[in-house]
């Protein structure tokens, strides 16, 4: 009998992902839980298994095209075993008819070319005043229909970002490909309604500026965005738009905590971890967050209220090789740094082998970035809004120290910090910097005052 395969709930507000990767051909035998794809969705990669064993008979998703929970992926011929039935499988005859189109799958067809893009203005405004198109026997669904902006084409990341903007994404002209809204898009339009510009306004309809023909001067060549590339252009774009961003900078004698790291490593090592500067640094600035609670928070611009949050979640950015990731570490505060050394470890292993759940990327309530190891010293971090704030760290290089009228070597680590303005006055930021500094100046600081 013939099995649909489709795209299971890949976690919780997730719509739609990304098709990665096609890991079988029509024709294949797999077996039950064999993954037949990777789908990457909010910076996460994941395999999606065959719930049963047969022989592939359809495949119905492309790479590079966005797909819904929900969608069939696949067609597998099932023998041998009894048919079932619920869950991402569907009993189908052995010979089934032509499926009728979905509302989450869109004939190829039906996409526009680039140069036959939808005009200028609103989705709505699109709607409301394009003409009929003649009956074809793959005609394309309108842009937005008047129900709202459910079929406007847009990531769900950025839906969520229109949703806590409270922005109606069917009022929002899309700049890419077909009309699809880009996070730039929604942030654009929210700054046009604050700055007194409605949606009909002409800045409303304003259109990005077109780059100019590179190739006039020489060869080039183009490369698409992937998936966890794109998500992060969209992600920073939008913080950097809202977060009016401050950066402090200090620097940290670590001779001595370098000292006890070489020390203690092979105790780290010996339960699965690394012990790295990054290790100790993060349950520093967990001590850190809970002296200054504001670094910890969030602020709600439409309630007028800064969210102050109980826990201590610590994203720490990785670069997987692929892209710019930030995986969680939970409750650095009531870790130890042996724990949370193993922790890290094996986050950023599984970073970088595409590991990681769309949950593990989620919930942090404060970042540190460390480029450190790529030879670097001072730099100037984008928040990772909604948090308020992040850390960064440079290389630590030996320097001369007058100490006592005597010059002598010691292990300097240069710090930044990079802060929400709107949140935290530049004399606070201060304040915290300085206490990291001492804190891995002096170990017993964190366990007096940590």
């Amino acid at each position: 009998m013939i099995q649909e395969l489709k795209l299971p709930e890949l976690g919780e507000k997730i719509e739609s992902a990304v098709v990665g990767s096609i890991l079988v051909s029509p024709g294949d035998s797999i077996a039950k839980d064999q993954p037949v794809i990777e789908v990457e969705t909010d910076k996460a990669t994941a395999e999606v298994p065959s719930p049963f064993a047969g022989v592939v008979k359809e495949i119905r998703v492309e790479k590079g095209k966005e797909i819904r929970v929900g969608q069939v992926i696949l067609l597998v011929e099932e023998t041998g075993v009894e048919a079932r039935a619920g869950g991402a499988v569907t009993q189908l005859p052995a010979a089934p008819a032509a499926p009728a189109a979905r509302e989450s799958e869109t004939p190829a067809a039906a996409v526009p070319p680039p140069a036959a893009a939808a005009p200028a203005g609103t989705a709505r405004e699109r709607a409301a005043t394009a003409k009929p198109a003649a009956p074809t026997p793959a005609a394309a669904a309108p842009a937005a229909p008047a129900g709202g902006g459910d079929s406007v084409p847009a990531a769900p990341a950025v839906r969520r970002l229109a949703r806590e903007l409270g922005i109606d994404i069917a009022d929002v002209a899309g700049s890419g490909p077909g009309g699809r809204l880009a996070a730039g898009d929604v942030t654009a339009h929210a700054r046009r309604l604050v700055d007194g510009g409605g949606p009909g306004g002409p800045a409303a309809t304003a259109a990005r500026p077109a780059l100019p023909d590179f190739s006039a001067w020489g060869e080039v060549r183009r490369e698409t965005l992937s998936t966890v590339r794109r998500r992060t252009a969209e992600h920073l774009s939008h913080a950097w738009s809202v977060v009016p961003h401050v950066t402090q900078f200090d620097q940290a004698d670590i001779t001595e905590v370098e000292a006890l790291r070489r020390r203690f490593s092979p105790k780290a090592e010996a339960v699965g971890g690394k012990l790295t500067i990054t290790a100790i640094l993060l349950r520093v600035a967990a001590s850190a967050l809970k002296i200054f609670p504001r670094f910890n928070a969030s602020l709600d611009m439409g309630a007028g209220e800064i969210v102050y949050k109980s826990y201590i979640h610590l994203g720490v950015a990785v670069d997987a090789g692929y892209g710019l990731l930030v995986p969680v570490i939970r409750d650095v505060d009531r870790k130890n740094i042996l724990r949370i050394a193993v922790e890290l470890t094996d986050l950023s292993r599984r970073a970088r082998d595409k590991k990681l759940s769309v949950d593990e990327l989620r919930g942090a309530s404060f970042t540190v970035s460390n480029l450190g190891g790529l030879g670097t010293t001072w730099f100037t971090p984008i928040v990772n809004w909604p948090e308020v704030a992040i850390l960064g760290l440079g290389r630590a290089t030996e320097q001369a120290v007058l100490r006592d009228g005597v010059f002598v070597p010691r292990l300097i680590l240069p710090l930044s910090v990079s802060y929400d303005h709107r949140v935290i006055d530049g004399a606070d930021a201060a304040r915290f910097l300085r206490w990291v500094a001492e804190a891995l100046e002096q170990p017993l600081k964190l366990a007096l005052e940590g």
